[in-house]
C-alpha cells in the first residue's frame, strides 16, 4: 500500500467531512446535507467531487460567498411547480427541503418542476436525480456555474461548466443515471491535475491569450472548452437559459461577476424536472419500464459501457473495501480549515 494515500471507510469519510464542515462554520443541517454529497463522490470513484470539495466549500464560507446557516423556504407557485429560496446557502439543503414537494407535485400532476433559487452550488447533480429515481421518478437537473467556458469558435468565457443530469428507474436493478458537464471536463479535474503537477490534454481549454495549452494553470486563468464543439456549446446555452432567466436566477457570467474575485463557488439557481411514469401510463407503467431494458441490453450486449456504470462499479468496491484518500489532500484540507471558527 502506498504511503501517499490514507485508507478510509465511507463512514470515516463522512465523519471527516462533517467535522471539517462544522469547523468552518456550517450549521448542523447544512453539514449533514453537504457531507453526503462528498461521501457520494468518494463512494462512486469521482475524486473531483469527493472531499477535495471541502477546500472549495471552506473557501466559499471564509470569503462570505455562502450563508452558512441559511434556512431554505419552499413555496408552490402552481400545482406542478415548486420554488425553494435557498437564502444564499449551499444547494444540498435547499434540494432536501423541496424534494418532498417535488415528489408530491409529480405524483399528483404526472410531472413536476422545482426551481432552486439563491443557492451556492459546488457539487455533482447525480445525487439529486438518483434520490428522485429512488422515488420511482424520471428526473432531469440543470445548473449554470461561473463563466469559465468559451463557446465553440471562441476563446473567452461565457458559459459555466453547466452540467446536465438524468435518472431513469430500473426494475430490480441499478438505476440509469448520468451526469456530465457540457465542458470537456469538470473544472475539478483540471484542479486535480494542477495539484498533481500533471499536464492536461490540449483540447481541454485555452490559455488567456486564446492559444492551445496543456498547462492547467493557464486554462484555469483562460477558458475551458465545451465538449463536442457546437453541440456541447448549444447544450451549455440551453442550461444557461432554463436554469437562469427561466427561473429568475443568474447566468454564469452574472454569477462570476457577483463573486467579485472572491474565488467562491457559483451562485445562482438550479432547475429539476421530475416525471412520474404512471402519469402517462397508469397501471401499465411497470410494463413499459420493463421494455426499456431491451435498450440497455442492446448497449451492454455488444460490449459498450452504459453511462454511469463506472460509478456504480466503483460504488460496489468502496462499499466493501472503503476508499484511499491522498495524504497530501487531507493535509491541505486540515491546514486550510484548522483556524476556522
Amino acid at each position: 500500500m502506498s504511503d501517499d494515500t490514507v485508507p478510509m471507510t465511507l463512514d470515516q469519510v463522512r465523519d471527516y467531512a462533517r467535522a471539517t464542515l462544522t469547523r468552518v462554520g456550517l450549521s448542523p443541517a447544512h453539514v449533514e446535507a453537504v457531507a453526503e454529497t462528498m461521501v457520494a463522490g468518494e463512494r462512486d470513484g469521482c475524486a473531483s467531487h469527493g472531499i477535495y470539495r471541502l477546500l472549495v466549500a471552506s473557501q466559499s464560507v471564509a470569503k462570505g460567498v455562502v450563508v452558512p446557516d441559511a434556512v431554505p423556504v419552499a413555496s408552490r407557485p402552481a400545482p406542478a411547480l415548486v420554488r425553494v429560496d435557498g437564502g444564499g446557502g449551499f444547494a444540498q439543503l435547499a434540494f432536501e427541503t423541496g424534494r418532498p414537494h417535488l415528489v408530491e407535485a409529480a405524483r399528483t400532476n404526472g410531472i413536476g418542476a422545482m426551481a432552486l433559487n439563491n443557492i451556492v452550488h459546488f457539487a455533482a447533480l447525480w445525487p439529486e436525480v438518483e434520490a428522485l429515481v429512488a422515488d420511482g421518478l424520471v428526473a432531469l437537473a440543470f445548473t449554470p456555474s461561473h463563466a469559465w467556458v468559451a463557446p465553440a469558435g471562441g476563446t473567452k468565457p461565457v458559459f459555466g461548466t453547466n452540467p446536465i443530469a438524468f435518472g431513469w428507474p430500473r426494475p430490480g436493478g441499478t438505476p440509469f443515471v448520468f451526469d456530465f458537464a457540457t465542458s470537456m471536463v469538470a473544472r475539478g479535474e483540471i484542479e486535480l491535475h494542477r495539484r498533481a503537477g500533471k499536464p492536461i490534454p490540449a483540447d481541454w481549454g485555452h490559455a488567456p491569450d486564446g492559444s492551445e495549452t496543456t498547462v492547467p494553470e493557464e486554462v484555469l486563468a483562460g477558458a475551458m472548452r465545451t465538449f463536442g464543439g457546437h453541440k456541447g456549446s448549444a447544450l451549455a446555452a440551453m442550461v444557461e437559459l432554463v436554469a437562469g432567466p427561466l427561473i429568475g436566477d443568474l447566468t454564469s457570467a452574472e454569477s462570476i461577476a457577483k463573486d467579485a474575485g472572491r474565488g467562491g463557488s457559483p451562485m445562482g439557481g438550479e432547475l429539476i424536472v421530475a416525471i412520474d411514469p404512471a402519469g402517462f401510463l397508469g397501471a401499465q407503467a411497470a410494463e413499459h419500464l420493463a421494455r426499456a431494458e431491451a435498450l440497455f441490453a442492446g448497449i451492454e450486449g455488444q460490449g459498450a459501457r452504459l453511462p454511469g456504470s463506472r460509478r456504480h462499479a466503483a460504488r460496489a468496491v468502496s462499499l466493501r473495501d472503503g476508499v484511499r484518500i491522498p495524504r497530501q489532500l487531507i493535509a491541505d484540507i486540515d491546514a486550510v480549515t484548522k483556524d476556522a471558527s
